[in-house]
């Protein structure tokens, strides 16, 4: 049996329009009358009408216009059209109905079981293709959802995207909870067509939401809560209903996540297979970009751990240091820095091992351990280069770095400069200038590694940095490298505002940033 419908019947005849209502409301739908076709259309404007029978001969506007008009709006296109006329019934007149955008074309005399069969042809096969143009759109929306949820880059963000999709696909108030890595848990709601709040949640809310409802063996559980029930757990619930959610979790041990919408009018059963699907997806992008924060986090340790945990006092000598990671980067990265003593003198040194992975960062380390060791014995820049060069060709012929070493004694200013391919030293200040002078790079060739020699006045300051700073797939590297030459022709007297203020310059980079700053006292 079909289900209720609106009808529309247009006649400028009583009688006929009474006989076609009472069919209709015989078979059990509602009907809405109009005598004319201006009347028709200001009653489509407020009115939802399922299915619409048009008299072909009215007096205001002819019924072939009143479809083409119909048809014409998006609002009312997909509403089907019978249209009916005691005249207009040869072959050509019924073709033009048809042509115009009617979907059937009876002539009186009509018998009350043929219009009764046509009328329910007409609401089902729309009603079908309004079902699943719908579900359609839905999951359309269903997949923009979840690829804006794989894009955050933040819980917030995620949790907001959530929310706000499931309000969109499911046309609901909707709303969220998340117990993030910090164990804060997030709270986010939604209306259909506005942006996403936050709002306060209890740490323990989630766990207690958790014990309300059933547990199943299932990672995901549907379940219906009355209002009531939601104040009991967040006072400032705004539902005056009750409401549908789905708890997820990827893993038992794992914390779940609560999508859930309004539940009046009941969803049914495509509305909720939406609903556990997007909360499948939100239990997996939390539970991706948890792993991402807590790998980068991971890395960030391990990188910071191989490089020097504090700056050496050296009298005569101002020195900054900083280490920035790639934005969106969670492996280990190569680069390094090492300031030492060695008797009179300091070490500056600045490297880089190509690539991102665990292997570069233990290369690195083997590599600064090396350094250190190789001035033990003796202090010739060359010589720990060479020695370097053919520890790398040796042990990991694979491999290659960049690495600069500055020997300064800070009382004569004197600097010995050895640089293996590296970025020069750039001698800051006004007139600010790169060194010029370099050699190969670790582990490509034998080399016999040069030494410069330098003077650095009282106030001089030297700059050091890696390639992460200035590489910029967008940008060349000698414009990079000359917008760095100009930054640092006023140094300020802080070297920590520097230091800070030529990082900001660059902004996030896309590969982790090692940078020394060193100042010979006045």
């Amino acid at each position: 049996m079909i289900e209720q419908a609106t009808v529309l019947v247009v006649d400028d005849t009583p009688t006929k329009r009474y006989i076609l209502s009472s069919w209709l409301r015989r078979a059990g739908h509602r009907v809405i009358e109009a005598t004319g076709g201006e009347e028709a259309l200001q009653t489509l404007a407020v009115r939802h009408v399922d299915l619409i029978v048009l008299d072909v001969r009215l007096p205001d506007i002819p019924g072939y216009e009143v479809c083409e008009r119909i048809k014409a709006d998006p609002a009312t296109s997909a509403i089907p059209v019978i249209q009916v006329s005691a005249n207009a019934i040869s072959v050509s007149e019924r073709a033009e109905g048809l042509e115009r955008g009617a979907d059937a074309y009876l002539a009186e005399p009509i018998e009350p079981a043929e219009f009764a069969a046509i009328v329910e042809a007409m609401l089902r096969y729309y009603r079908a293709r309004w079902r699943a143009e719908s579900m359609a759109a839905r999951l359309a929306g269903l997949a923009d959802v979840t690829l804006l949820m794989n894009e955050a880059e933040s819980f917030d963000r995620l949790l907001s995207v959530a929310v706000e999709g499931a309000a969109k696909v499911l046309g609901r108030f909707s709303g969220t909870l998340a117990l993030l890595p910090d164990g804060r848990t997030r709270r986010f709601r939604a209306r259909p067509g506005e942006p996403a709040t936050a709002h306060v949640a209890g740490p323990d809310l989630l766990d207690r939401l958790s014990r309300m409802v059933v547990r199943e063996s299932a990672r995901t559980h549907v379940f219906t809560l009355r209002a009531e029930d939601w104040r009991g757990l967040v006072p400032d619930v705004q539902i005056e209903g009750s409401s549908t959610g789905v708890l997820c979790r990827t893993k038992n041990a794992r914390s779940p996540v609560y999508l859930g919408v309004e539940a009046e009018p009941e969803l049914d059963a495509d509305e909720v297979n939406l609903l556990r699907q997007l909360g499948q997806q939100l239990a997996l992008a939390v539970d991706a970009l948890r792993a991402y924060t807590e790998e980068h986090a991971i890395a960030l340790t391990l990188q910071r751990s191989l490089l020097p945990t504090r700056i050496p006092e050296v009298p005569g000598l101002r020195v900054a240091m900083r280490y920035q990671p790639a934005v969106d980067n969670i492996e280990v990265g190569g680069d390094f820095y090492e300031v030492l003593p060695i008797d009179e003198r300091v070490l500056v040194a600045i490297g880089d091992v190509e690539g991102h992975s665990l292997h570069a960062a233990t290369v690195m380390a083997e590599l600064r351990h090396a350094m250190r060791a190789s001035f033990i014995g003796q202090v010739d820049l060359s010589a720990s280069l060479d020695l370097l060069n053919q520890m790398m060709r040796r042990y990991h012929p694979r491999m290659t770095a960049t690495l600069c070493l500055l020997l300064i004694d800070p009382a004569t200013g004197e600097v010995e400069v050895a640089n293996a391919g590296h970025i020069p030293p750039l001698f800051a200040g006004t007139g600010s200038v790169y060194h010029n002078l370099g050699n190969l790079l670790l582990g490509a060739l034998p080399e016999v590694y040069q030494v410069d020699r330098v003077k650095l006045p009282p106030g001089g300051t030297i700059l050091l940095f890696t390639d992460g700073l200035v590489e910029d797939r967008r940008i060349s590297l000698d414009d990079s490298l000359e917008h760095a030459r100009r930054l640092a022709e006023v140094v300020e007297d802080d070297l920590e505002e520097f230091a800070d203020r030529m990082l900001q310059a660059f902004g996030a980079r896309e590969d982790d940033v090692a940078l020394v700053v060193v100042r010979r006292e006045a």
